[in-house]
């Protein structure tokens, strides 16, 4: 299972890989100082789902869970999740957001999604994966 919290707390020696799983980069926090070692976008909601999330997340909690689900279902997505199992199987992850509150944000559902424990299906690729640098 892999670990989780914001990329603005201080990085750990424990911390194994650290792989960010937001859609933007966080806001004034740099390469250098977040020590990111990879960068997923294609795991993270979609712009529009997460501009309509944060709208209303205490209303909304149980359908965006549902919609970022399905969208976890896509090609780029379920590669991306293959990803984060391979980098599970080496050793230690820790996945990065910069969400001020990590259990109420996207990342406990990408978590079961990576878990096994919802509808999302798991199909080999390579594509969607991004270094720090990219």
């Amino acid at each position: 299972m892999p670990r989780t919290k914001r990329v603005y707390d201080p990085p750990a020696a424990d911390d194994g890989r650290r792989i960010l799983v937001d859609r933007l980069w966080p806001r004034g926090l740099t390469k250098e100082a977040a020590r990111v070692d990879e960068w997923l976008k294609d795991v993270t909601p979609s712009n529009e789902l997460r501009k309509w999330f944060h709208e209303d997340p205490d209303g909304r909690r149980a359908e965006f869970t549902e919609r970022y689900l399905r969208e976890l279902d896509g090609p780029a997505q379920r590669a991306g999740l293959d990803l984060l199992r391979a980098e599970l199987r080496e050793g230690p992850v820790t996945l990065l957001t910069s969400a001020k509150d990590v259990a109420h944000s996207h990342v406990p559902v990408l978590v079961s999604a990576l878990e096994g424990k919802t509808a999302a299906k798991s199909a080999p690729a390579q594509e969607g994966r991004r270094t720090a640098k990219s």
